[in-house]
């Protein structure tokens, strides 16, 4: 009995040797395999995504927690090449014959590689280094938040990764140097928020900086002994002193001289064969062919539409008709019942009533949805570092393992910019049943290749989440709160705007200060507000359009299913197949729904 077990493990052995070798060294036997490959060699060319997935620690592996990314153009075009390479091993597997949640997947794997591809010809535009994000901020929250320190081998990982920044800046200014000589330089305000931010960055000693205070937090939580926690202490003060300050002063530096070489022009047409650029990246946001104009009427159309909807609700509270939407809003915003106060305890209570408004939320959401993630989800405050030029909220999803929430974060700089009436909707939209319903399920997938989990598709999370702000107030959410309601139109005309503006900006040619003005006089918010989300439209050209484009997908396919199904359909389900699925293209979701269709007229 013994030597036929022995046998039989040794030829599961060898089957599995061959099957590993084939889906290292050749092409894989099974797409499903090369998909895993394909995403595995993504994982593994970042050891910073490797730790915030933390898809290794469970088997034992955690040295890609001592080292940074390699952000050298060397390295990337190595990893351009083995795109081409991944791509043309893909298309030797046949499409044919492939039916449901496989051709699904065969769809969405070809989109996302050939789009990668194509835009290799824009490889050198674009900002890594911008108000919003890039290493210099990146890197102190990416310590703070993800690298977690539970023994002596996590802190001394801890401490070589403050010894590889060094090596990391150096890598980024040699990519940015080479977008410098072809014309690629962000405009003049960029350059100097990325200047405020690197001082601030710097500004504290060494064992003051957040960099190491957050690191002693985390040994705190540890076992080791004072004393050890003293000397790791002492090696990440040495770190800061010797590689991440002197890197900071050189990334500073550069800024410093490539603002004489800025200019104010706000928009991608300024850059290189910048009106392709701009198409590129409208396709890229919209998984559509939509031209800058089409979607800038479609802006237009909707501001207009949420304005008249918006105008039944002020005159039900009597307000005066001969006042403009954008003024009302304004008025709004300044008015004191809708306003915390601009202290310490006024920001704690935001967030304690963020996290009520969460909790309000799930007694609503039941008739809409059968899944729901096990991930739970926290809110947190926008790094005071990082808040001045942050968006007004954002989530990041929980860790797979389970160490990590989801987390909503907002953004508590300026605590007008947070007016009560608002929060319903921003609470919906970053958290449930928004960005952590969707993403949080698209991590739990089973039965789906793994690069379904995490395929990023801008139009299809930021649609959804903008879809769920209309969704609740289908649900009752926002009955008997008319100011409530107020804030979801005005968010939803806030989306819309950015259609405007977003065009606006990149394709006629608007300043900077037409597309503040016109976002301003249109939506109500208040100023700050309207200030950093033009300067991230510009930074992050035709990203803003996915959320109205997506949105507008959802509802029309929402309502093409309940018109053909009529009595069979089940808002439930309808929910199921979108949020079981994950993210994907639209005309690729589109097929997913007719087939959802087409199997309940069957059935």
């Amino acid at each position: 009995m013994w030597k036929w077990t022995k046998r039989g493990l040794a030829t599961v052995v060898v089957v599995g040797a061959i099957l590993i070798i084939n889906a290292i060294w050749f092409k894989p036997f099974s797409i499903r395999v090369f998909y895993d490959r394909t995403m595995l060699d993504t994982a593994m060319n970042s050891p910073q995504l490797l730790t915030q997935l933390r898809i290794l620690e469970g088997f034992g592996f955690r040295g890609h927690n001592a080292e940074l990314d390699n952000l050298s153009p060397a390295v990337r075009a190595e990893r351009m090449d083995k795109l081409r390479e991944n791509y043309e091993t893909f298309r030797s597997y046949d499409r044919e014959g492939r039916t449901g949640q496989d051709l699904i997947s065969y769809d969405i794997f070809d989109y996302f590689l050939s789009t990668m591809i194509e835009g290799e010809r824009w490889q050198w535009h674009g900002y890594p280094i911008t108000q919003l994000s890039g290493v210099h901020t990146n890197l102190p929250s990416f310590l703070s938040d993800m690298h977690q320190v539970s023994d002596d081998t996590d802190a001394e990982h801890y401490v070589s990764r403050l010894n590889a920044v060094d090596l990391q800046f150096s890598q980024l200014l040699e990519d940015l140097e080479i977008r410098t000589e072809k014309g690629i330089i962000p405009p003049r305000f960029v350059i100097d928020a990325v200047i405020s931010q690197m001082e601030t960055i710097m500004e504290p000693a060494p064992a003051d900086n957040m960099m190491v205070t957050s690191f002693a937090k985390k040994l705190e939580q540890t076992e080791l002994t004072a004393a050890e926690q003293q000397d790791f202490l002492k090696q990440a003060e040495v770190a800061m002193e010797v590689s991440v300050y002197p890197a900071y002063r050189r990334l500073h530096t550069y800024f410093v001289q490539l603002a004489p070489l800025a200019t104010n022009d706000a928009g991608v047409w300024k850059l290189p064969d910048g009106e392709a650029y701009y198409a590129y990246m409208l396709k890229q946001n919209t998984t559509t062919d939509l031209n800058p104009d089409e979607v800038h009427q479609i802006g237009l159309s909707e501001v207009a539409r949420i304005h008249a909807e918006m105008r039944a609700i002020f005159d039900q509270l009597g307000h005066p008709a001969d006042v403009s939407i954008g003024a009302l809003l304004q008025r709004m915003n300044e008015d004191p019942q809708f306003l915390y106060p601009d202290t310490d305890a006024g920001r704690e209570q935001i967030l304690a009533d963020y996290t009520a408004i969460v909790d309000d939320i799930y007694t609503y959401i039941d008739p809409a949805f059968r899944s729901k993630p096990e991930a739970g989800l926290e809110v947190v405050r926008v790094p005071q570092y990082a808040e001045k030029n942050a968006p007004g909220a954002y989530y990041q999803r929980p860790a797979l393992d389970g160490s990590r929430p989801g987390r909503f974060y907002a953004n508590l700089y300026d605590i007008k910019a947070t007016p009560k009436y608002g929060m319903k909707t921003l609470t919906v939209h970053e958290g449930v049943p928004g960005h952590h319903y969707q993403l949080a399920l698209q991590q739990e997938m089973t039965g789906l290749p793994i690069f379904r989990s995490f395929m990023p598709f801008s139009v299809h999370a930021e649609g959804w989440a903008l879809y769920t702000e209309q969704l609740m107030a289908d649900l009752g959410f926002y009955e008997n709160d008319p100011h409530g309601d107020l804030g979801r139109l005005q968010a939803e005309l806030f989306r819309a705007i950015r259609l405007v503006v977003d065009t606006g900006i990149h394709a006629k040619r608007w300043t900077r200060e037409e597309a503040i003005d016109y976002m301003a006089s249109q939506g109500g918010m208040t100023i700050s507000d309207v200030t950093s989300e033009i300067e991230r439209y510009i930074v992050w050209p035709g990203q803003a359009t996915s959320y109205k484009i997506g949105m507008l997908k959802f509802v029309e396919l929402r309502e093409k299913a309940r018109t053909e199904l009529g009595d069979a359909f089940d808002l439930r389900d309808f929910h199921d197949v979108v949020l079981t699925s994950g993210g994907m293209p639209l005309d690729v979701l589109e097929r997913l729904i007719d087939d959802y269709i087409a199997d309940k007229k069957a059935g």
